[in-house]
């Protein structure tokens, strides 16, 4: 998830009053954030640049270090950070945000060309008027549009944000595709005219802008954005222009987003003029842009309208796993900044309409409201109950049980992949391909997993090549699933639950796993009959390619072979290099029940 660094006074004084650090902790887990660190400026460029950690001074600004959900990105600057809490304690109603009102004809318009849809096909903008920057809400403005840039714009490639002066430039604005040679202009933070081909190669050597580069490099046309003195605003997504850069003494700023995914550019001109918005004249309020495309349709953006869900608050309850009434769930979304418009009762059940503000474009679906109720009644809070559904199966209650035993016989058990390679499934087990066998994986990522395994012998034994330096003797054992063709089945395989383990040591071990294999038995009352009796289990010769000739036996349970033991033929211990001797066992433990 990513983490915000904010400063603490500023964040507190926002907030109306001071925290120690253990009551912001608890404000942050109430709220369904973290306080991942507390750090002081200076201390970060120590860490950066790895030099020996010095006490802070009384002087040096405290940084909290704050850990957000990845999709709320209302809460990656103090602005949105701030008010959410203020919110959520109860200090500030949800706000109410607005569009100018000003008349279709008066409004800035920015026109598409169609050379843009072989590049980033869309663009939308806003105006921010009347806003009072000072350093710290300056830095705050920058900051969340890199933020944005790294989380839902996935490094500009989905979106890009460009952020102009507005009394620098004039209106109407296009957007444009030209070739590279054809763009001419001085970017931010340079006083000389670069081609937008020139560009390219004087950014490589830039640490932060040459990783966009490979957005457009390789295209024959680059996006730009020109007002009408053809003055060029920015070459998306690399870099603005520095006729129109944002100052401290900025008034009115303009704002465009272009992009490839016109959702995301709508939810990152929403975050973005939300949060700023409170800076503006008229607080709250936003100035709208008319986009115009080559097809003569028109958008006016941004769009600030209210989203509407209807909620059952049956559904909420059981989501949560509490009985709560209509007005204290209505409550409790008003903390998370949904507004309860007003519940209704339909077919004997009490339905909300909730009103999804902007800012919360992670409001997606009646889950996440039921999230956001829990969050604000506390998780805490939420009596902890044993759901029937969740009663474990017969075959894992088995399963574990004969884990706990074979874990005090002194075995260590081990997870291995579920799939295997062709090779070691077979050949290198000394098996043969009957081709009615194995599951085989139409389109492998790799060799390793073109098979599903049929046994638990070549994880096992791989396992041992791989820790064949480890002390001995090595005593592994895993209870786990194979995959069998089975053509009654609608899926034509079926799941069998096997224990298998494996004794590696000086000696092969044969007489432990034999032992083993009377242990189990006798854990699940299975006695040792006379070869012909139904009523338990006996062993008798067997002839498997992977076990040594006349070392080996099959085990049968109730007339039935459920599995074999015996020592590892030689061969196949020396395909999975395996220097010593080593004795296994592999029984299918579905059979006892």
């Amino acid at each position: 998830m990513p983490t915000v660094s904010i400063g603490r006074d500023r964040l507190f004084q926002a907030l109306g009053r001071t925290y120690t650090e253990e009551e912001f902790e608890d404000l942050c887990f109430k709220f369904g954030i973290e306080l991942d660190d507390v750090t002081t400026e200076k201390a970060i460029i120590r860490k950066e640049k790895h030099l020996d950690e010095e006490e802070p001074s009384e002087d040096e600004e405290v940084i909290y270090k704050i850990e957000v959900p990845a999709n709320r990105y209302d809460l990656l600057c103090l602005e949105g950070l701030a008010q959410a809490l203020r919110i959520f304690n109860g200090l500030e109603s949800i706000p109410t945000y607005s569009m100018a009102s000003i008349s279709k004809d008066s409004m800035l318009k920015m026109h598409v060309k169609s050379e843009t849809s072989k590049i980033r096909p869309y663009v939308v903008c806003a105006v921010l008027r009347g806003v009072t920057f000072d350093e710290a809400r300056y830095n705050s403005f920058i900051d969340l549009q890199d933020r944005l840039h790294q989380n839902i714009c996935r490094r500009r490639t989905l979106v890009a944000i460009g952020t102009h002066d507005l009394d620098t430039i004039e209106g109407p604005f296009t957007y444009e595709a030209l070739p590279p040679p054809e763009i001419n202009f001085v970017p931010l933070k340079q006083t000389n005219f670069f081609r937008a081909d020139e560009l390219m190669e004087f950014y490589k050597s830039d640490l932060k802008l040459k990783k966009f580069l490979h957005i457009i490099e390789s295209s024959p046309i680059f996006p730009a954005i020109y007002d009408r003195n053809r003055t060029v605003l920015s070459l998306p997504p690399i870099i603005n222009g520095a006729h129109s850069a944002i100052t401290l003494k900025t008034k009115n700023v303009f704002i465009e987003c272009t992009a490839t995914d016109l959702t995301k550019a709508n939810i990152v001109l929403n975050t973005v003029v939300t949060m700023f918005s409170v800076y503006c004249q008229n607080k709250f309020e936003v100035e709208p842009v008319e986009v115009i495309y080559p097809d003569g349709k028109s958008y006016i953006c941004p769009d600030l309208s209210l989203y509407q869900m209807v909620v059952p608050l049956s559904y909420i309850t059981t989501v949560v796993g509490v009985s709560l009434p209509a007005h204290e769930v209505a409550g409790l979304l008003n903390k998370m900044q949904l507004h309860v418009e007003n519940s209704v009762l339909e077919e004997n059940q009490t339905k909300f309409t909730i009103s999804v503000p902007p800012t919360r474009s992670d409001i997606l679906h009646p889950c996440d409201v039921a999230e956001d109720v829990a969050i604000a009644y506390g998780y805490n809070e939420i009596p902890k109950i044993k759901l029937p559904s969740l009663k474990p199966q017969s075959l894992n209650q088995f399963s574990e049980l004969l884990r706990a035993e074979i874990a005090m016989v002194g075995y260590t058990e081990v997870l291995t992949w579920i799939l295997c390679s062709y090779k070691e499934n077979f050949t290198m087990l000394n098996r043969k391909d009957d081709n009615s066998t194995a599951a085989i994986n139409g389109n492998p990522r790799s060799a390793d997993f073109e098979v599903v395994r049929t046994s638990l012998l070549p994880g096992i034994l791989k396992t041992v090549g791989h820790n064949k330096d480890h002390p001995k003797p090595i005593k592994i054992f895993e209870v786990g699933d194979v995959v069998l063709l089975n053509e009654t089945k609608d899926v034509g395989a079926s799941n069998r639950r096997h224990l298998a383990a494996l004794y590696c040591g000086a000696t092969s071990g044969f007489e432990l796993i034999h032992g083993l294999v009377d242990r189990i038995m006798e854990v699940t009352g299975t006695p040792f009959v006379s070869p012909g009796d139904n009523t338990g289990y006996y062993i008798q010769r067997s002839d498997e390619p992977e076990f040594l000739p006349g070392r080996q036996a099959s085990i049968i349970y109730k007339g039935n072979q459920i599995g074999t033991f015996g020592i590892v033929h030689p061969q196949v211990l020396d395909n999975f290099d395996i220097p010593d001797p080593c004795s296994f066992v592999e029984v299918n433990i579905e059979s006892f029940l």
